[in-house]
C-alpha cells in the first residue's frame, strides 16, 4: 500500500500504513547498538534516540491531544522533543530515555491511536480529518525522520552502519539515445505550479497557481560523479571565479576539496556509503554536495542551477496537453520499480537505471537518487496559508534557505512527489543532495 495523494483513506488502510511506517523505522535501527542510538554522531544531527522519542511525541500531539478542531498557530510539541526549544547541537546533552523506555513510549502512543481511530468520523468536514490529512501528516513526519536517521547513520563514527540492503539497483543502466550532460528544451509558456491537494500535500506546496515560464534548457540527468570529477581535476575548488562571495566564504571555512565522504588515495577517488567503501563510480549522480558546490560546478559548465519553477515544469508539465503530472511518469505513486526511493537500496543508482522515471520533456531521474538543489529561496507561494502550524514551513521562509526537489534514495515513497519542496541551508552536505544544471532558452 502506498500513500496515494488525492484519495480518501478508511480506518483499516490508515492502520496498515501506520504499521508499515513503524516497521520501517524499527528495521532501520535494528542493527544499531543502544550506545550508538544515544550518541550524537555529529552536531548537525540529533541522537537517533531523540528522533524516536520525537516521532512518538509528534503522533501523541496530533493524533491524541488535538485531532479535531485544528491546532491554531502552534505545532504544540513540548519539552525535549520540541525542536525549537532544543536545537540539534544541544540534543546530545539531553537526558534521553533508554531504548526500552523509548519503545514503550512509541507502543503506548500507537495503541491509543489505533483505539481512537475506530471511533473517528473520517468523512468529517474538519480539515484535519477530511481525507485523512492528519494521519498523512503523521505518516510523512515519520517517513521524513527515517531519512534523517539515515543521514545520521551515514555520519556514524566508528564501525559504519551495517545496511540491510533489500532493494537491488539495476546492474546495467537502461539504454538512452542521449548522453550524460546533454540537455533538453522546455518550450516555455504558462504552467501550473504547486497543488490544491489537501489530503497529503504540505501547506508550502499550495495553492496551485499559474506561472509564465521563459524557454529554458535543462540537463537530461543529474550531474554524475564522472562529470564532477572533471570539475575537480580542472581546479574547480581552487578557481575563486567560479564561487560567489558566500561560496568563497564557505570554501575557505570548510577546506572542502571534493564532495563529503570522498577521499583521494594515490590519485584515485573513493567514497563510503554506509558500510561500503570503494572507487567513485562515474555513472552515479554526485551526492553530498552543498548548494555552493552545485552553483560553482554550474558556472564551470557554462550553465546555472534551475529555479524551482523550472525544475517542477521540467519534472511534471506535459506541453503537449497542458497538464501537470503528479510524478514524472504519470499519476502512479513512487515505488522502487519506478525510481530509486524507499531507502533499502542504501545507495544511488547509475543514471538511466530507471527507464520509466522520465518526465514529459525527457528528463530522467527527477524522483529519487539525490535531492536536487535549485536556485530558489524558500518562500510561500502566492496565496499561501499556514496549515496546520507555522513551524513546519512559515518560520523558515526567507533568503537563508535554498529549495531542493525530487527526493533521494533515502526518501520514503509516501513523502515525495513533483510538488514536494525540501529546503536547507546552502552549506549543508550531510543530506543526500546532488543537482542538475539549466541554461536559458
Amino acid at each position: 500500500m502506498n500513500l496515494h495523494i488525492g484519495c480518501s483513506l478508511d480506518a483499516s488502510e490508515i492502520a496498515d500504513l501506520l504499521a508499515e511506517a513503524r516497521a520501517r523505522t524499527l528495521l532501520l535501527i535494528s542493527r544499531v547498538s543502544e550506545a550508538d542510538l544515544r550518541r550524537q554522531h555529529d552536531s548537525l544531527m540529533s541522537p537517533i534516540m531523540w528522533d524516536l522519542g520525537h516521532i512518538a511525541h509528534f503522533e501523541e500531539v496530533w493524533l491524541l491531544d488535538g485531532m479535531v478542531g485544528g491546532r491554531g498557530e502552534s505545532e504544540g510539541l513540548r519539552g525535549v522533543y520540541n525542536p525549537f526549544e532544543t536545537p540539534r547541537a544541544d540534543r546530545g546533552d539531553l537526558a534521553l530515555p533508554t531504548l526500552t523506555e523509548c519503545l514503550e513510549f512509541l507502543g503506548t502512543v500507537r495503541r491509543a491511536t489505533l483505539g481512537r481511530l475506530q471511533s473517528l468520523d473520517l468523512a468529517s468536514s474538519d480539515p484535519l480529518l477530511r481525507d485523512g490529512f492528519v494521519f498523512r501528516l503523521v505518516l510523512q513526519h515519520e517517513y521524513q525522520h527515517n531519512e534523517t536517521i539515515l543521514q545520521t547513520l551515514q555520519l556514524k563514527l566508528g564501525d559504519p552502519y551495517a545496511a540491510l540492503r533489500a532493494f537491488p539497483i539495476p546492474t546495467k543502466p537502461g539504454n538512452s539515445m542521449l548522453s550524460v550532460g546533454s540537455m533538453v528544451t522546455f518550450p516555455g509558456g504558462e504552467v501550473t505550479v504547486g497543488t490544491d491537494d489537501r489530503s497529503a500535500a504540505y501547506d508550502n506546496e499550495r495553492p496551485r497557481h499559474t506561472m509564465e515560464v521563459a524557454p529554458f534548457r535543462i540537463d537530461v540527468t543529474p550531474v554524475t560523479n564522472g562529470a564532477y570529477t572533471e570539475f575537480i581535476k580542472a581546479g574547480g575548488y581552487r578557481d575563486e571565479g567560479l564561487w560567489d562571495e558566500a561560496g568563497r566564504a564557505w570554501l575557505s571555512g570548510s577546506g572542502a576539496e571534493a564532495p563529503k565522504y570522498w577521499r583521494n588515495v594515490d590519485g584515485v577517488w573513493s567514497t563510503r556509503v554506509m558500510d561500503r567503501s570503494g572507487p567513485v563510480d562515474p555513472d552515479h549522480p554526485v551526492c553530498h554536495v552543498c548548494y555552493h558546490e552545485a552553483a560553482a560546478f554550474a558556472r564551470f559548465a557554462g550553465k546555472r542551477l534551475p529555479t524551482e519553477t523550472e525544475w517542477e515544469a521540467a519534472a511534471s508539465w506535459d506541453p503537449a496537453v497542458g497538464v501537470a503530472r503528479a510524478y514524472p511518469w504519470g499519476d502512479d505513486p513512487a515505488a522502487p520499480l519506478l525510481a530509486n526511493v524507499d531507502a533499502l537500496s542504501f545507495q544511488t543508482a547509475p543514471v538511466w537505471s530507471y527507464p520509466n522515471n522520465v518526465s514529459p520533456i525527457g528528463c530522467y531521474g527527477m524522483i529519487g537518487d539525490v535531492w536536487e538543489w535549485t536556485a530558489s529561496d524558500f518562500e510561500g507561494y502566492p496565496g499561501y496559508e499556514t496549515f496546520p502550524y507555522k513551524e513546519y514551513s512559515e518560520v523558515f521562509f526567507g533568503d537563508q534557505y535554498k529549495v531542493l526537489r525530487g527526493g533521494s534514495w533515502a526518501s520514503r515513497s509516501g513523502a515525495i512527489r513533483t510538488t514536494f519542496r525540501n529546503w536547507d541551508l546552502p552549506i549543508r552536505r550531510q543530506i543526500f543532495s546532488g543537482f542538475r544544471c539549466a541554461a536559458d532558452g
